[in-house]
């Protein structure tokens, strides 16, 4: 199930104090909704973080609706209808649930959405409440000032993207496209600074990996736990099974979007080299003294799997298993397939393969929009209107989001944002998913200011 509302109150919105600013006031309400979503049809209850969206748009003169997937699984919608039939749509697209949280490795309370020296603290300051609250203030704001676009500009803060969009965007694609489909989206990823001295950049994600999430099972012999001998244990084979996966290294791939990403980073020339030659990255990116970049740009460069969870079953400590079910996280390059991951399975798991059995649980092929086009010029212009000497650079986001669904459907779709210059990328990295997630007040002044720049560039 998802969390209860935090105690502090999830419908006030004004509870920041001096100098937070309504972007970090709706923040902070959207945190304390606490709407975890841990993959279970129940979880995640969005419809608490709708409704706060709803109340802070309410009266500003968008149209607003809500729809429910499932019992506590809302999404809402908000559209500025455009003048010209012909002219391109936009949506702004922030999602409303977040990951669950081991609260024993945080510092401060992961739903407190406290303000510490600067940064408001919480599960989802990062991923993605802080751009769902800016797309929002951005929204009310153009809205309030009679702004009429000629394309149809449309907020869509949706539920479920943390376990695959089955009750949000996917849901809202099948049902009522007509009120959520766009011809360019924004959304999640992007916004870091980067690059020399000489040419900074700031990084859009054009493009993201594939997801293809498997069940592996093992069998074996059940018996009694205190009789192992000679008895082919289910654990143990599945142990085997996780070193094997943990230690797989798919070779790194050098693809466009790789050789954009590194000829941004601020790294002396001798290290570009070596993250440019496929031959020399892995040795590269094992010297590397932030971890977190490292991880990061691993992710970007190489089919990445990772062994997750052991199924719960009818496991008791005086028996031995018959069966034990692993749940892997694959991740794809552009242009792999279905076929490349069992390709990689079959690699890692060598002589064991032929003993595991696998079963698909979520499949999305790499998907990819294209760099030269109007959004990305008024994107080019939004960030230079901050930060002159900067330019937007592509990249490709490790994750899935929601993009994909809008990708599908033939938009184009980037993720998008500004973050302060003093957000490190390795930083940015390990907050995602990770303990003592935050964000800073600038980067949510910079990032709602950047997205109504968007609107009125894009869409006035």
């Amino acid at each position: 199930m998802g969390c209860a509302p935090h105690p502090k109150g999830p419908d006030a919105i004004a509870m920041g104090g001096p100098g937070i600013g309504e972007t970090g006031e709706l923040l902070q309400a959207l945190i304390r909704n606490a709407c975890v979503n841990d993959g279970s049809p129940e979880s995640g209850q969005e419809t608490r973080n709708a409704a706060t969206l709803a109340d802070f748009l309410d009266g500003s003169g968008v149209d607003l609706e809500r729809h429910e997937s499932a019992p506590g699984r809302a999404s809402l919608v908000a559209r500025i209808e455009g003048s010209d039939p012909e002219a391109p749509s936009l949506c702004l697209m922030g999602h409303t649930d977040v990951v669950p949280v081991d609260e024993t490795g945080w510092a401060h309370d992961p739903f407190g959405g406290e303000l510490i020296d600067g940064e408001i603290w919480g599960r989802g300051a990062i991923d993605m409440l802080n751009l769902t609250a800016s797309m929002a203030v951005a929204l009310r704001s153009v809205a309030q000032e009679g702004f009429r676009p000629r394309g149809t500009v449309v907020f869509f803060a949706v539920a479920d993207e943390e376990a695959g969009s089955r009750w949000g965007a996917q849901w809202m694609a099948d049902h009522h496209w007509d009120l959520v489909g766009a011809d360019y989206v924004l959304t999640e990823g992007g916004g870091i600074h980067g690059g020399p001295a000489d040419a900074r950049t700031v990084t859009v994600n054009v493009a993201e990996k594939g997801v293809a999430w498997r069940r592996l099972t093992v069998r074996g012999e059940p018996g009694h736990g205190s009789m192992p001998h000679r008895v082919d244990n289910a654990l143990v084979k599945a142990a085997e099974v996780v070193r094997r996966l943990a230690e797989y290294a798919p070779s790194p791939v050098a693809h466009d979007l790789w050789v954009h990403h590194v000829a941004a980073l601020d790294v002396d020339d001798e290290l570009r080299r070596r993250l440019l030659d496929p031959t020399r990255l892995d040795p590269a990116l094992a010297e590397l003294a932030d971890a977190g970049l490292a991880r990061h740009l691993h992710a970007c460069s190489h089919t990445t799997v990772s062994p997750n969870v052991v199924v719960p079953g009818d496991q008791k400590t005086n028996v031995i298993p018959g069966a034990i079910a692993l749940e892997v996280d694959i991740r794809t390059l552009p242009g792999e397939t279905a076929a490349d991951v069992d390709a990689h399975l079959a690699a890692a798991l060598g002589p064991v393969a032929p003993a595991v059995e696998v079963s698909p649980l979520l499949d999305g092929e790499a998907s990819v929009s294209p760099a030269d086009t109007p959004l990305w010029r008024s994107l080019e212009r939004a960030v230079a209107g901050r930060f002159p000497a900067s330019r937007p650079v592509p990249q490709i986001h490790m994750g899935f989001t929601d993009a994909r669904v809008y990708r599908a459907k033939g938009a184009v779709a980037y993720g998008a944002g500004l973050f302060h210059p003093s957000l490190a990328p390795g930083e940015f990295a390990r907050r995602f998913h990770g303990h003592d997630e935050r964000v800073d007040l600038a980067s949510l002044n910079l990032t709602d200011s950047f997205f109504r720049a968007v609107v009125e560039d894009f869409a006035g």
